[in-house]
């Protein structure tokens, strides 16, 4: 034998597959069911699925008087057999095999077929089963095809050789396949003689009659048969096959396959009947299509020795005149006529297929090439059953009246969208997701409950839809008018809850086959979406969780929740604010406290191998629970609580050591261990990282004044931290790690390796039910009184969160004291307040009814407007960055939405820093107009507005990523609207001038923004001073111009609904991708020092990760995803397809409530990865993501 050493057996197998696939070909495997080999592993491990005598002997199976001692008989009264055989026939579906040769398959009882088939068609239902019956009953054949569901059976035609066999078996045969299911003509099997044996023209006749005589073109042969091997076969060896002789007769069987495949008389609904007449060993078959009333006639001379006269009656067969043609050579055949009767003289073997109407020569002709084409009804039978399935689903099963079914699948196959759209009588909704060919294989794709997937690829395929092994649907790919193919999967049951499947797709093209898959989101109803607080073992394990605080006033707790571990530079249980009016760089002072539990000389540390699970309380922060073992096979149950102070730079922590319960292996309460627990300590900036060879080595030491009950760290003198136990001692033992490795700096490529200190220990001992309690804060330190609501099991505790309760909770986190007013921190753990980001924040504030705060937010950043700019960022009191041309529209947002939600426009003329709020907005307006200092500036003639680079919330430069210069479609957007808020609050006379030209704005996005492909372009680029119709267009396709829905630009229904389906190929689950992974016309070139970043044709990045100048920045805004923009798809849906469409809208932005419950819990990350598996980046809790997500969902809501 020879091996393939580059390929496993299985591997080998595969590429048969692929190859037989390829050629749009079908695999059939021989099983053998009834029995097993003596060698079979089931002898060992079920050896009671073997049937035995009385005598105890194991039985062997036989046929025809023979008995195969070589095998062992399987006793199928078991059931447990049946549902391993069914995994078997299941194993090789999942290989790819089309159906199976069930090899004796009468010998197994119809109940055992009948669950083996439907559990098998369950997941493959186009899986075929062809019943090898020969040497039993005809009664137990139709049996097993009727109630075993079996699609054929062999005939036994093989076995009937003159014309008296053949007119007696035949009709019978004929009737099984009409009323049962198909017999199929084997021209010779394996265990009959070779027919090439006897003489060619004998094998050439034998082949012919098998297949012109079949069934609806059901025709097979043995291996060999083509080429003429004489060899009679041997299962058991390796009979030649003759494979390669050049007398053959593969052209010969090549036209009779053209014939079964192409013309009607071979199809369903075709009637057959014997109407030879006179004597002589001659067959003449009539083939009747009725649909068509095409007609056949097969005129076959059985004997291979003589001439015969072949004769019928012409009158019967409705066939008249002597003007035949033979589609097997082409040939006209001369016919004599007697009256009713024709007849002909046939050559020994001779075999003729005659029509009478020459043109059914062409109906034949088929140029496949090296390839198997299938018969175009068999396509079109699919494409009509597909189309009737999505009817199905719309109507029921219902009475199709006058519906053109063929019109109806070419409607389908034009346009599956649009198909699916017009028979949607709810919504104006298609119910379809599209997944492409193989842009999506990088993208987790999210199908709303009742929604179709449509799978597209340039090429044919085979799509299946997966759960683990479990195979829920597969269908493959059907062509459509324009060369590509398509596959709709009918809507899967709604899941209760976001259910993860597994798309898996088989591509063909000649010779480069390629398997792939993808992960799929099925999404539950919006209403089942819970948001997860508490935790397990597992879980946690799986999903690693970060725990976030704040205090209201700028500072954070932020700690894996795998205790002591640290990930990022920015992890810390206490990183203070230490300004008292407004955020600022944060200071890290206490990063982490080590604890352990000792009993008895046995010493555990508390870490994630001890962790049981973890909660997440409103109320108390976060708790952790703890099962740590004490040596000896016991236990103790131990737990720890930690939050952070409102109001405070402080954190109080909580150890508690809980009841034994009267649990089994607990180790008792009235016996003490020792709790020792090591503070490790920086101070520093949160952006910077210790070094303790840089000075603190020497320095901080000393600036640790030790008490009784703890300490006090002040290495720049003041108060600074300070830290004791409400019980217990602090022991003085200075300790230096160094080196600490923060993981995710380096995923960044930024410096990963910190230093600690620990100026010494705690050490507290702790009966059953008794708790210390560590106090740590920055600055003035508060009474340290006992916390209650610590000591007993709080009632507020939820194990789940509403999806809206959840994001209400969040937002609490961003809003931040500025001295009179209130501020926005864009994010945790390292943003401070934007402008931009506080704006867009507001408006979810305001939709959660937090008008108080919203106007204190809108009224700090109004009291900045200078020359038509608010503050991009605020550096501390620092208000002078104003790069933004997006900043101040928000800013007319959230007034927008502030006085839609009070009814009334009072707050408008509330003043602030001396102006009243429509004054300030007035200004703005007419400062965009006539250019701001920074270079803002509307173009007279559209009335759009410029925006200089990197002035909008794509502003990644140095490198530029997305400059962006020129007019940003959402500028346009937001400009709009802005303009039509101001025609409602001015006075009269302005108001109209603010009507037009916000018309005027609207007229110029759609005539100008318009691309070929049906969306809107992002940007028209252009330098200062060049009118918006000189600007060039671009042909990246990103999510802004959703906005132009949301805020009323753009209302043309058509291009809207272009804009949502383009859209949507950028969405992942909770975010959407800043740019589309497809080829751009204009190129975007991203440089570094003169090194070109990126392919500027397809700038598309799907990982956010790296050095940052050379690999974050190009990726940040060019394929990155973004969770706060993703709720504008949401809300731009309904805006389209209307209320009636906001369950697919919910369904959609519920799909975040993973990045909630995980990553940073209970918040929503700033971006992921473009990418699957989707990885959160950047900031873990991000302030827009959370505000727009609550305000798209409570506005959904009101819908309807």
């Amino acid at each position: 034998a020879e091996f393939d050493i580059r390929a496993t057996p299985l591997e080998q197998f595969i590429e048969l597959v692929d190859a037989v696939h390829e050629r749009s070909a079908k695999i059939f495997i021989d099983i053998a069911i009834n029995h097993t080999g003596w060698g079979a592993s089931l002898h060992e491990t079920h050896p009671e699925w073997l049937v035995r005598g009385n005598d105890g002997r194991i039985e062997v199976p036989g046929a025809w008087g023979v008995r195969w001692e070589d095998l062992t008989l399987l006793n199928y009264s078991k059931t447990d057999l049946w549902k391993y055989m069914t995994d078997v026939f299941l194993i090789w579906c999942r290989r790819g095999v089309d159906g199976f040769r069930c090899d004796a398959g009468y010998m197994v009882p119809v109940p055992a077929w009948q669950f083996i088939v439907s559990s098998v068609r369950e997941q493959f239902p186009d899986t075929i089963f062809l019943l090898e019956g020969l040497g039993g009953k005809t009664s137990v054949t139709r049996d097993i095809l009727n109630a075993g569901n079996f699609n054929w059976a062999y005939s036994e035609l093989f076995q009937n050789y003159d014309r008296g066999q053949i007119e007696n078996y035949l009709p019978g045969a004929i009737g099984i396949s009409g009323e049962d299911g198909i017999l199929v003509h084997f021209a010779e099997t394996h265990d009959n003689n070779r027919l090439a044996s006897r003489s060619k023209t004998y094998a050439l006749m034998r082949t012919a009659l098998s297949a012109l005589s079949s069934p609806e073109g059901s025709f097979g042969f043995a291996n060999g048969a083509e080429w003429l091997a004489v060899e009679k076969i041997d299962v058991h060896g390796a009979s030649s096959l003759n494979w390669g002789a050049k007398d053959n007769q593969v052209e010969h069987l090549k036209r009779l396959s053209d014939i079964l495949k192409t013309h009607p008389a071979f199809s369903d609904k075709t009637a057959l009947s014997l109407i030879g007449q006179g004597s002589g060993n001659h067959m003449v078959l009539l083939r009747h299509h009725l649909p068509t009333g095409k007609k056949l006639l097969i005129v076959v001379n059985l004997d291979d020795s003589n001439k015969t006269t072949a004769s019928w009656n012409a009158q019967k067969a409705g066939l008249c005149g002597t003007a035949y043609f033979d589609l097997i050579t082409s040939d006209r055949i001369k016919i004599e006529s007697s009256g009713k009767i024709n007849s002909c003289l046939l050559d020994p073997g001779q075999v003729f297929c005659l029509a009478t109407d020459e043109r059914d020569s062409d109906l034949v002709k088929v140029e496949a090439g090296s390839n198997f084409i299938p018969p175009e009804r068999v396509t079109w039978q699919k494409m009509r059953a597909k189309a009737l399935e999505v009817f199905r689903l719309y109507n029921g099963y219902n009475d199709i009246g006058e519906l053109d079914v063929d019109k109806t699948a070419e409607f389908l196959s034009e346009n599956p969208l649009e198909f699916c759209r017009s028979l949607n009588p709810f919504t104006k909704e298609t119910l379809v997701i599209a997944w492409r060919w193989p842009k999506d294989l990088k993208r987790e794709v999210m199908i709303p409950p009742d929604h179709l997937l449509l799978v597209v690829a340039d090429k044919p395929f085979l799509s299946r839809v997966i759960n683990r092994d479990l195979v829920l649907s597969q269908e493959e790919g059907l062509p459509r008018r324009d060369g590509s193919f398509f596959a709709l999967f009918s809507p899967l049951k709604t899941p209760s809850e976001h259910l993860r499947l597994t798309i898996r797709l088989t591509v063909y093209a000649p010779g480069q086959t390629k398997h792939a898959e993808a992960s799929l989101l099925f999404l539950s109803e919006p209403e089942n979406v819970r948001v997860k607080r508490s935790f397990t073992r597992t879980e946690l394990l799986n999903k690693p969780i970060v725990f976030l605080d704040t205090n209201g006033r700028g500072a954070m707790l932020h700690v894996p929740v795998s205790w002591c571990d640290l990930n990022s530079k920015y992890d810390a249980l206490l990183a203070a604010n230490i300004h008292n009016e407004y955020p600022v760089d944060r200071l890290v002072t206490l990063t982490r406290c080590r604890a352990w539990i000792v009993f008895q000389g046995f010493s555990q540390d508390i870490c994630l191998d001890c962790l049981d699970s973890f909660e997440l309380d409103r109320k108390d922060g976060g708790r952790w629970h703890y099962r740590v073992p004490t040596g000896q096979g016991e236990h103790i149950f131990f737990d720890i609580k930690l939050r952070l102070v409102t109001g405070e730079n402080a954190i109080r922590l909580i150890f508690k050591r809980l009841s034994d319960g009267n649990k089994d292996r607990c180790l008792s309460d009235d016996k003490e261990i020792k709790l020792i627990l090591r503070p490790d300590i920086e101070y520093r900036n949160f952006h910077d990282t210790t070094k303790a060879f840089q000075g603190p080595e020497h320095s901080w030491p000393k600036a640790v004044s030790i008490k009784t009950d703890g300490f006090i760290f002040a290495p720049e003198g003041g108060k600074g931290l300070s830290v004791n136990l409400s019980k217990g001692r602090f022991v003085s033992e200075p300790e230096w790690q160094y080196m600490v490795h923060r993981p995710l700096e380096a995923e960044r490529g930024l410096d990963p390796d910190s230093d600690l200190f620990s100026p010494g220990y705690f050490d507290i001992f702790l009966k059953g039910d008794e708790e210390t309690v560590l106090y740590a804060c920055v600055g003035d330190k508060k009474e340290n009184k006992p916390d209650i609501s610590h000591t007993k099991q709080s009632s507020s505790l939820k194990m789940e969160l509403k999806f809206e309760d959840a994001l209400a909770h969040a937002l609490d986190h961003y809003i931040t004291e500025r001295g009179a007013y209130k501020s926005i921190i864009a994010g945790y753990p390292w943003f401070l307040d934007w402008g931009r980001d506080s704006l867009i924040f507001t408006r979810g504030m305001i939709a959660a009814g937090k008008l108080k705060e919203a106007k204190l937010v809108i009224k700090h950043f109004a009291r900045f407007e200078k020359d038509g700019t608010i503050p991009n960022m605020m550096i501390g009191c620092d208000a002078g960055n104003r790069d933004t041309s997006d900043a101040p529209l928000w800013l007319f947002l959230a007034c927008c939405d502030l006085i839609r939600a009070e009814g009334k426009d009072a707050f408008l003329d509330r003043k602030t820093a001396g102006r009243s709020i429509r004054t300030i907005l007035v200004s703005i307006a007419t400062s965009l107009i006539s250019g701001t200092p920074n270079g803002i500036h509307m173009d007279n003639d559209s009335g759009l507005i410029f925006s200089p680079a990197h002035f909008t919330w794509m502003d990644t430069n140095y490198p530029a990523g997305t400059p962006r210069e020129g007019y940003p479609v959402e500028i346009q957007a937001l400009w709009h609207k802005a303009l039509s808020f101001l025609s409602e609050i001015d006075s009269p006379d302005p108001a109209v001038k603010w009507c037009a030209l916000a018309a005027k704005v609207q007229k110029s996005i759609c005539a100008l923004f318009t691309t070929r492909e049906g969306y809107l372009a992002d940007c028209l680029y252009a330098r200062p001073g060049v009118p918006a119709r000189r600007a060039e267009p671009d042909d990246a396709l990103r999510p802004n111009q959703l906005l132009a829905i949301t805020l009323g630009a753009v209302t043309d229904y058509d291009l809207c609904r272009n804009i949502l389906y383009a859209c949507e190929e950028l969405l992942v689950p909770g975010a959407i991708r800043s740019l589309a992974d497809r080829p751009i016309s204009r190129p975007l070139e991203i440089k570094h020092t003169n090194t070109v970043l990126n392919n500027p044709f397809n700038p598309y990045q799907g990982t956010y990760a790296g050095d940052e100048d050379t690999m974050r920045k190009p990726a940040y805004h060019n394929g990155t995803a973004w969770t706060w923009l993703f709720p504008s798809f949401c809300e731009a849906w309904v805006e389209v397809y209307g209320a009636e469409s906001k369950d697919t809208a919910l369904s959609l932005l519920s799909s975040a409530v993973e990045l909630i419950s995980y990553g940073c819990t209970g918040h929503i990350p700033e971006i992921l990865d473009g990418d699957y598996p989707h990885k959160a980046r950047g900031c873990d809790a991000q302030a827009w993501g959370a505000s727009e997500a609550l305000r798209v969902w409570i506005k959904l809501n009101k819908q309807g």
